[in-house]
């Protein structure tokens, strides 16, 4: 398996955690983005976990290295339409959260035209986008806009069973697709923190097995490439 030098930008609680704990057997040494210049301008995988800022200067360096962009950030910061090097999104990097969200994608078009509502929780000190309702809402023809953000303790407490010990670190979503007689109800949640450094080693052993060409990639889409066949 090919192995990566990771780089690592960002400055919040993600970004910390994958510099402590990335670990795994695609990956050959973990660099703060500060320190790139130690890679030598050698083909890494950029890891963004940043609020944007430093996304051009990650476009550039992919560009001129040919190293793959690792998107996680939902700060809606805007990449370019085209590009010359492999970018791959990422709005979830839970192994079983990317599953699941591929067999949402894989049985989207059996529920195309029925009532299906999405809800959505997470601490209330989360002000990004919620990239991974958002990748259901798309999979599933749901517009963004109709998608329910809960953001209240009290509600999320006593309304969506959120113990009062994690409505500071949780992730809730929900797919209700419903007619007159008929009510289907599909429940993830994540309480506490959860291994983004392992989940994400997962996501970079995948990258590294399928080593994408260049231009955009979703992660689900590697997910339901290399699900074992039936």
């Amino acid at each position: 398996m090919k192995q990566y030098d990771i780089l690592v930008i960002g400055r919040g609680k993600l970004a910390r955690e994958i510099l402590d704990g990335l670990r795994g057997p695609a990956i050959a040494r973990v660099i703060p983005w500060e320190e790139r210049d130690s890679v030598e301008n050698a083909a890494c995988l950029v890891v963004h976990a940043g609020s944007g800022r430093e996304l051009d200067d990650a476009v550039a360096f992919c560009s001129r290295t040919g190293s793959v962009l690792l998107e996680l950030s939902t700060a809606g910061s805007p990449l370019p339409e085209t590009v010359s090097f492999p970018v791959v999104l990422c709005p979830n990097v839970n192994m079983e959260m990317l599953s699941f969200m591929a067999m949402i994608k894989q049985s989207a078009g059996l529920f195309r035209g029925r009532d299906i509502r999405i809800t959505e929780s997470h601490q209330a000190a989360k002000k990004t986008s919620p990239g991974t309702a958002v990748h259901m809402a798309r999979s599933l023809g749901v517009s963004e806009a109709d998608i329910r953000s809960e953001r209240n303790p009290q509600v999320q407490r006593e309304e969506l069973g959120i113990p009062s010990q994690y409505l500071d670190r949780h992730a809730y979503h929900e797919i209700v697709i419903a007619s007159p007689e008929v009510r289907i109800r599909l429940e993830t949640r994540v309480l506490g923190k959860s291994a983004y450094a392992d989940g994400l080693a997962d996501v970079i052993g995948l990258v590294a097995a399928n080593a994408p060409a260049a231009g955009f990639h979703d992660i689900v889409d590697l997910v339901i490439e290399n699900a074992p066949k039936a």
